[in-house]
């Protein structure tokens, strides 16, 4: 029987941060989630901390501890993305106001002292948005980086290009100084780029199989990409809505879902044009030591069938 990996879920929900986390919490057998985490990002940190609530609510699971982290960027203006989103973050779905609690800790000394309390390499960071919480955790306590396991993130693209900017995707432009810090700390990372997500389609088929599970979470999965697709239907012309976050919790469940090439990613934070780009060595082309692991492609349908298997049973 393996054991049940440790993670921390670093977050800013959003329609596809929440159905990571119901992933998340679908899996215990799999999954110890230690705690979550919120981040300005997709919405304003008091909405995306409110809807982190919401969503381990819908999951039955108001004993998960929530804590605020930081209600902006390390060096920049907070941009948000309610023109995906909507103004609530969640719309979509009507969903109660929680009635669990913030805990009174800041995000960033949870983490600090969550790894700090675990032995060396036995703890998987999984950032969903910008990385102020995570960069600021190491850049405050750079003894912790060696209890980190994995880091594993949704963020950045190279054939994707950008969905933010041109040049760059929107959880990495946010805050590229952040990133920057995350990508030199030397802890073993796995990315998540929109060149993997943009291949987890919520097609009308898949919808169909999350609103046939009958039940409140497939329902509210259901009702949140019905919601979330429209506006990359505009913008794509695609047949549904990427869901970018469960990637990240998916690949600790299934990892041979997805593939991908250990390489150098280096994070532009000088140029206005190009901020925020996650300069993906894809090729080999430059002497640069590989930092991290990039994903490139996944299995589209195992990931549809381990999502909708794994929201069942909640």
């Amino acid at each position: 029987m393996s054991v049940a990996r440790k993670i921390i879920i670093d977050t800013d929900p959003g329609q596809d941060d929440a159905v990571a986390i119901l992933l998340a919490l679908a899996s215990p057998q799999d999954i110890n989630l230690l705690g979550i985490t919120a981040v300005a990002g997709n919405v304003h940190l008091d909405l995306t901390s409110k809807n982190a609530r919401i969503i381990c609510e819908l999951a039955g699971r108001p004993d998960i501890a929530i804590f605020n982290g930081c209600d902006r960027p390390m060096g920049r203006d907070l941009v948000t993305a309610e023109h995906v989103h909507g103004k609530s973050g969640l719309d979509g779905p009507i969903l109660p106001d929680p009635e669990m609690p913030v805990q009174d800790q800041h995000a960033v000394d949870f983490i600090i002292d969550t790894l700090r309390a675990h032995d060396s390499n036995s703890v998987t960071l999984c950032p969903l948005g910008p990385l102020t919480n995570i960069a600021m955790a190491f850049e405050k306590a750079p003894d912790i980086m060696g209890k980190v396991q994995e880091v594993v993130l949704m963020g950045g693209a190279y054939f994707e290009v950008g969905n933010m900017t041109p040049a760059a995707e929107f959880n990495i432009y946010v805050d590229p100084q952040a990133a920057k810090i995350v990508f030199r700390s030397g802890v073993p990372i796995t990315v998540m780029p929109l060149d993997v997500t943009h291949k987890a389609l919520v097609t009308k088929e898949r919808n169909d199989a999350f609103r046939a599970l009958g039940t409140n979470v497939g329902t509210a999965v259901a009702q949140m990409t019905d919601f979330f697709e429209r506006f990359d239907k505009e913008k794509y012309g695609s047949p549904g809505a990427p869901l970018h976050d469960p990637c990240v919790i998916a690949y600790l469940l299934q990892p041979e879902l997805f593939s991908g090439r250990h390489i150098n990613v280096e994070i532009e934070t000088q140029s206005e044009l190009t901020m925020g780009m996650t300069v993906a060595d894809w090729w080999g082309v430059t002497d640069r030591a590989p930092n991290a692991t990039f994903m490139g492609d996944l299995d589209a349908d195992g990931f549809f069938s381990l999502l909708t298997e794994r929201l069942g049973r909640l």
